[in-house]
């Protein structure tokens, strides 16, 4: 299975792994990340998080060819909390989100990709009820119009979304380049070859169909919760929405509540959860970017509980 990670070395160099320590990986893919994490645990244990039934599959024997030391959750990281209390674990010493699709799940027909021809699906889990078909096929006008441009930053997305709903009156819409033709006829060849609005409309197809933000959002906040003083949260995103999520949430628990800032003696319910370790973004190296071209969006960062 060929799989490349992005920013490996940052990951697990940043987590300030302990040999003896309780450590989750959010996003388990085909363990690139998981491997490194296993690794550097003596009595230490790993959770590992994937909705996706191949992953699991292959990572399983990879991470045992290490060690014993995990458990792989077929679930999505949505459910971390939940999911780690039911197994008795309240708090954690580190965890990692790398918040990309795998190459595997874009290199296999999916439907993940605009560049080829494949089944309209974009679901990572495949026991979703909702996958991009029935979005593009059902949703109304107005809410595919909304999708396009909350999830895509699509300016056009009001021209996109009626030109699908026209193009379904006749045809359904079953492949990724019928979808994609439809975006290049309802923006014109000049704005198609000079924007892609393609990559736009399906990152928020793909949004809409896994819930991948509202995700995020309560999945990080739980785990900032659940970490040991000194515990750390690495997150690598990929898009800008993603990204601002993960600033906004870092920068309000480590920042004192401002009833009370200024006061004397700050109660400890008020107090900072986080000091963040990086304040700007890191970025991939240029060797990481001549290697993988996929890894130029990523950014990376970093906040340790206090």
């Amino acid at each position: 299975m060929k799989h490349y990670t992005v920013m490996k070395s940052e990951s697990i160099d940043n987590l300030n792994i302990k040999e003896n320590g309780i450590y989750v990986d959010a996003t388990l893919g085909y363990a690139g990340d998981s491997k490194e994490i296993l690794k550097k645990l003596n009595k230490g244990f790993l959770y590992s998080f994937d909705k996706d039934e191949d992953a699991i599959n292959y990572s399983t024997k990879e991470l045992k060819n290490i060690s014993n030391n995990f458990e792989i959750i077929h679930s999505g990281f949505k459910n971390l909390k939940e999911e780690l209390e039911k197994r008795g674990i309240t708090k954690i010493d580190g965890i990692l989100y790398d918040l990309g699709l795998s190459s595997p799940e874009i290199d296999e027909e999916r439907g993940f990709s605009f560049m080829r021809d494949e089944i309209l699906d974009m679901r990572m889990d495949r026991s979703n009820p909702l996958d991009a078909k029935k979005v593009v096929n059902t949703y109304k006008e107005e809410n595919l119009r909304s999708i396009l441009f909350k999830y895509g930053e699509e300016k056009l997305s009001g021209r996109i979304a009626k030109e699908i709903v026209n193009y379904r009156k006749t045809k359904e819409i079953t492949t990724t380049l019928e979808l994609v033709e439809i975006i290049k006829k309802a923006t014109g060849a000049n704005y198609f070859y000079k924007q892609h609005p393609e990559r736009q409309v399906f990152q928020a197809i793909r949004i809409e169909v896994n819930n991948e933000l509202e995700e995020i959002e309560k999945s990080v906040k739980d785990a900032i919760k659940m970490l040991n003083k000194g515990g750390r949260i690495v997150v690598i995103s990929f898009q800008s929405l993603e990204d601002k999520i993960i600033k906004k949430i870092f920068r309000k628990y480590s920042t004192i509540d401002p009833l009370v800032k200024g006061l004397p003696l700050i109660p400890d319910e008020y107090k900072p959860l986080l000091k963040e370790v990086t304040h700007k973004p890191l970025y991939p190296k240029d060797t990481e970017l001549i290697e993988n071209s996929r890894s130029k969006s990523a950014k990376m960062r970093i906040a340790e509980r206090i």
